[in-house]
């Protein structure tokens, strides 16, 4: 039990005084970013696949210690052994796992699934969420602001939605799909403005430049209660610190 302890604290996020664990942390950090150097080019060779086979080793490694150490992150007993598997970060670690270790009969020629089978590695930049005290602060600040995003996203939903309505009966010549329309009112709400669909008589134009000033008032929303939630968050983290500091 002792032993799992202190492995527990290695592996998790490191203290300001745990140079072990902050040692871990930067480790596998580094590992993260050397397993996604292969997926930056389409062809492999030898030493991509000696860093794939490496790195791949250091993730299931770190994937049994959390499982040894179940019952320390999630306290609920025995049954923290059969949940853990199940939790968010865990089915992330599989992710970053199952690509390199499922085998494709090449004589299939499914080029497709072993197209998706590399992509999923990408999950292993999701590994980092757990190695790093800003991204945890920035993850505990969207769940502090769930309610608020929640309305906002909800208003940007509708939003889209009735603009998609209003512009797919006002040019049905220009949009042949629904999907088409909500891709514009999708682009146009992010005033990203691709071009490669666009309104083309008078009412239709109205409705685009409507939309495209509704959507910076929508878009700027969950921006300032980030930065407040931020804020908040590091003003508590200062006041946190100078009281352990005092003690």
């Amino acid at each position: 039990m002792k032993f799992r302890k202190k492995l527990f604290e290695v592996i998790e996020v490191a203290e300001s005084t745990n140079t072990l664990s902050g040692i871990y942390d930067v480790f596998m950090m580094i590992t993260i970013v050397i397993s996604l150097i292969p997926l930056a080019f389409k062809s492999s060779n030898l030493l991509f696949e000696i860093l794939d086979k490496v790195t791949v080793v250091i993730f299931i490694i770190d994937y049994i210690f959390r499982v040894l150490t179940a019952d320390l992150k999630l306290k609920r007993g025995a049954m923290s052994f059969v949940l853990y598997p199940f939790t968010l970060m865990a089915i992330i670690d599989l992710f970053a796992i199952l690509p390199s270790l499922v085998v494709v009969n090449s004589s299939l020629r499914l080029l497709k699934v072993i197209r998706l089978l590399r992509t999923f590695r990408v999950f292993r930049i999701f590994k980092a969420i757990r190695y790093s005290n800003n991204i945890l602060m920035i993850l505990d600040v969207f769940k502090r602001s769930k309610e608020s995003l929640s309305v906002v996203c909800g208003i940007a939903i509708v939003y889209t939605l009735v603009s998609a309505l209003v512009i797919f009966n006002v040019e049905p010549d220009t949009f042949n799909t629904f999907f088409d329309a909500v891709y514009w009112a999708t682009v146009s709400l992010t005033t990203m403005g691709y071009g490669d669909i666009y309104p083309m008589s008078m009412a239709g134009r109205v409705v685009t430049m409507i939309s495209s000033f509704m959507g910076i008032a929508i878009v700027a929303l969950p921006a300032g209660i980030i930065t407040s939630g931020m804020m908040e968050e590091i003003n508590r983290k200062k006041e946190q610190t100078d009281e352990e500091n005092k003690n």
